[in-house]
């Protein structure tokens, strides 16, 4: 198959569309009785905070593509007026779902458990009293009422921020007026007033002492809404010469004032107010932005940014959480040597959160910063944790005297102000800190230290696909590689020399670099497959993913689908591929898992004939990380590191309790175990079998066709099957 400029549009799904139902199942784990009370809570709300994300990015980019009079489709043949229309229908499905689930179901579960949210009315007299003192106290002086009226103008309404419409009446004029109060972040949402996990809602606390606000005026009513901006950074103004950490701290303060994108109400909000507030949040006077018209306002339940709702998942009753898990050591790491002398023996495969962050990564750094014989260390952060330990290992290496650069990515979408923070605190301590390159963020995640050695400089090289936070390190699954390998460093310091300094540098060792040779190196991989199948060697990708949206690496992989390649994608999020098309791509297979850990690792095997090959890296197949971002994915040339990746692998294909497949028309269904057949969960798996010492098969799981019984996969062809292309429609 060849790529066009005019893809057939069923050829694709459309991310958008796609990216919801990724969303779906996240809140599916909300519904699914296996897991335990409170983890159901926390996929609620983490469904709740990916949806606040998605119309800040992605709705409102579309709402502006149709005020702008944009009616180009993209790959999939939706034009963006089109796909608007069918995000408010799956988003109006799914709120409802949700809203069944925490009232009908969660709500109900957690109280039968002794866990409630109660209404002020429902407190005793000296639970009332209680509440009080602290409204008193804490919340009172916090509190700043917003008049509306000709001599006050409609308050500015912060992005995500809960806030109280009240409506009022003055005893002595008898007209209703209106005011806003805003429900403060700095106070906890959950309010306890002493019996064991019992709280009351904040707004709820604001609402009954709205007369010490109002003092004198009738308050006729209270009702909660919400509001969702725009708050994408416009990075394409920013030109070359232009200091970039004040044009990005100019825009984040610019964020702040984005048009309204989504009003949510409570129910029961009367529809005058409902279209008041409308009314006064819609924004006309601006062009190419689209004004909040009806079918922005939702009206949800009584409750507003579920988001807050992983506070409560967050209660220590262990009987209503996923057991606890520590990270352990890998093995080559336990005894108490020195870790450059571990890894001058061999390369080291870390997978978190089975392998722990803190005696892998952040002791690499901390020996690093400590060592009197390194003279560097170099670091791409996109995203850190408070007070994180591989920052104090930076500045500490800094304090040594020793050189340290760090590109400190300002671009990290919603982290860009803690990012800059962290960056001037780089900067006061020694540590030599850029930005990156103009049109370009920095999303790979590489460490490289300079050893001085009795034979020479040697550089050791820790190449990853998740960021350096001990936080996230816990709770996403993702994999680094150890190195002391001579190209992939003499390749790293060719890569940083590009980020910090001057460079046109193309060409690597062992390393794919994005933009410069991933793409392209990726499509050379997938070719070599096909090479194989057509002279009956047999052919086999396995990619996991976060996302495949890029259209060329779509088609390749249909491709190598019709000239024999079995091909499976374990894809979390985004897939625009479709699987299962006859004559397209039915050797193609995609899966989603989701459960206790975020999937974050990328991993990719190319089975080359029987000479495999495994790499990992930062980059999913978007053409925002192989175009417009760097990135690194490394190979893992170690042959005794392989049985563990395959391993790994081996575990998500086989899973029958987490992973959903992908069907050709778009639907995702949840596999589940057979009559008699034990559950095999990617993540209880993961833990169980914490490093690899499971069996390896030396194959991957057999190949299932039409959800029927497995069977293997087939025997390579005597001669190359003929191409089969789609018709162009």
């Amino acid at each position: 198959m060849t790529t066009t400029s005019h893809p057939t549009p069923s050829l694709y799904f459309n991310r958008e569309l796609s990216w919801l139902e990724f969303n779906a199942r996240v809140l599916h784990e909300a519904f699914d009785e296996r897991n335990p009370l409170l983890e159901r809570l926390k996929f609620l709300a983490i469904y709740s905070t990916n949806l606040d994300e998605f119309y800040m990015v992605r709705v409102a980019g579309l709402r502006r593509q149709v005020a702008a009079g944009v009616t180009h489709p993209g790959p999939d043949g939706i034009p963006p007026a089109e796909a608007l229309d069918a995000i408010h229908r799956r988003v109006a499905e799914l709120e409802a779902r949700q809203q069944a689930c925490l009232h009908g179901l969660l709500l109900p579960a957690l109280a039968a458990k002794g866990i409630r949210l109660c209404r002020m009315d429902e407190l005793t007299q000296p639970e009332w009293l209680q509440v009080d003192d602290f409204f008193e106290s804490q919340v009172f002086p916090v509190l700043t009422p917003l008049a509306v009226d000709p001599g006050h103008p409609f308050p500015y309404i912060s992005n995500l921020s809960l806030s109280l419409a009240v409506r009022l009446r003055d005893p002595e004029r008898k007209d209703e007026q209106f005011a806003r109060v805003k429900v403060p972040k700095s106070l906890p949402r959950w309010v306890p007033f002493g019996r064991p996990h019992h709280f009351v809602p904040l707004e709820e606390v604001i609402g009954a002492n709205l007369g010490a606000l109002f003092p004198g005026m009738e308050i006729v009513g209270w009702h909660p809404f919400r509001v969702t901006r725009y708050s994408d950074l416009d990075l394409g103004s920013i030109e070359e010469n232009q200091d970039l950490l004040s044009m990005i701290e100019q825009q984040v303060f610019r964020r702040r004032f984005g048009e309204v994108v989504r009003l949510e109400v409570a129910a029961g909000m009367p529809d005058a107010l409902r279209d008041l507030l409308a009314d006064e949040l819609r924004d006309a006077t601006q062009e190419n932005i689209a004004p909040l018209g009806p079918r922005d306002v939702h009206v949800g339940g009584p409750l507003l940014e579920l988001g807050d709702l992983m506070a409560l998942a967050g209660l220590d009753i262990p009987d209503l959480r996923d057991a606890p898990h520590t990270p352990g050591t890998v093995p080559a790491l336990q005894d108490k040597r020195s870790i450059f002398d571990v890894i001058r023996e061999r390369d080291i495969l870390l997978h978190h959160p089975v392998d722990s962050f803190v005696t892998s990564v952040e002791a690499f750094l901390d020996e690093a910063a400590s060592d009197p014989n390194v003279l560097a260390i170099k670091l791409t952060l996109y995203r850190t944790s408070g007070d994180t330990a591989i920052v104090r290992a930076l500045t500490e290496a800094a304090q040594n005297g020793k050189q340290v650069a760090v590109l400190v990515e300002l671009q990290a979408r919603f982290d860009e102000a803690n990012n800059i923070t962290w960056a001037r605190t780089l900067e006061s301590h020694g540590v030599h800190v850029t930005y990156g390159l103009p049109g370009l963020k920095t999303h790979c995640k590489t460490a490289l230290v300079v050893r001085r050695e009795a034979d020479g400089i040697r550089r050791y090289c820790h190449i990853g696909t998740g960021n350096y936070n001990g936080k996230t390190a816990r709770l996403y699954t993702d994999i680094g590689l150890l190195t002391c390998s001579p190209s992939i460093g003499a390749d790293l310091s060719d890569l940083f020399n590009l980020l910090t300094g001057y460079s046109r540098q193309k060409l690597y060792r062992k390393l794919l670099v994005a933009p410069s040779n991933m793409k392209g190196r990726f499509l050379e991989l997938i070719a070599r497959e096909r090479e194989h199948a057509r002279a009956g060697r047999g052919g086999r990708i396995i990619v996991k993913l976060n996302a495949l949206v890029h259209e060329e690496l779509i088609d390749a992989l249909y491709a190598a689908s019709q000239d024999g390649v079995e091909i499976d994608c374990i894809v979390r999020g985004i897939c625009c591929l479709r699987p299962g098309l006859d004559g397209v791509s039915d050797r193609i297979r995609v899966q989603s898992v989701i459960g206790r850990f975020l999937e974050h690792s990328r991993v990719f095997y190319f089975a080359n004939g029987g000479s495999p090959e495994y790499y990992i890296g930062s980059a999913d197949w978007m053409p925002r990380n192989l175009e417009r971002r760097v990135e690194v994915v490394t190979p893992v040339d170690d042959p005794q590191l392989h049985p563990r990746l395959q391993r790994l692998l081996e575990i998500y294909l086989g899973d029958n309790r987490q992973a959903w497949d992908l069907a050709p028309d778009g639907s995702y269904v949840q596999r589940r175990p057979g009559e008699g057949e034990r559950p095999r969960g990617t993540h209880q798996a993961l833990i169980r079998d914490a490093w690899g010492m499971g069996r390896v098969t030396g194959q991957f799981p057999a190949i299932e066709r039409d959800g029927g019984a497995a069977e293997p996969p087939p025997a390579p062809p005597a001669k190359a099957p003929k191409s089969r292309r789609p018709q162009r429609r």
